[in-house]
């Protein structure tokens, strides 16, 4: 029998039809990282980091799924090519995009690489994350 595991993204947009791009990307993502479990309501949300006319859609979902983290790293950045995004931020540098898959959470692990860290570094820091998250994550033990 394989170990299911309990995954949380975050995904982002602010070009093209945004709330099409989102659905999009969570269908491919339940045909390659496994099964939704719950998503937040899309959030309308302000660019982080740089400046842009765009406005973002952003969302948290959570998956149910038999990949590693480093599975599920190839999978969303392949759906996030797939989707027309052509490039990934680095050094701080935020552009517009497509679709954005971040990964949040992976049942309660702490990892740290050069090509993946979880939980994600900066979600704390981002209302964009946190609120959606906040919609979907299961209430603290005791409450």
């Amino acid at each position: 029998m394989t170990d299911k595991h309990t995954v949380y993204f975050s995904l982002g947009t602010n070009l093209g039809d945004k709330e099409r791009n989102i659905q999009e990307a969570l269908r491919m993502m339940e045909e390659q990282v496994g099964c939704l479990v719950r998503q937040s309501a899309l959030h309308v949300t302000e660019p982080w980091g740089f400046h842009s006319d765009n406005s973002f859609i952003n969302a948290c979902a959570c998956y149910e799924t038999t990949l590693s983290p480093f599975q599920i790293l190839t999978v969303t950045q392949d759906i996030e090519r797939k989707m027309g995004r052509t490039s990934k931020s680095s050094e701080g540098q935020y552009h517009d995009r497509i679709i954005d898959i971040d990964i949040l959470l992976y049942d309660d692990i702490s990892l740290h690489t050069d090509e993946i860290t979880i939980p994600h570094p900066l979600m704390q820091e981002r209302d964009f994350v946190m609120k959606p998250l906040s919609e979907i994550l299961p209430p603290p033990s005791g409450s």
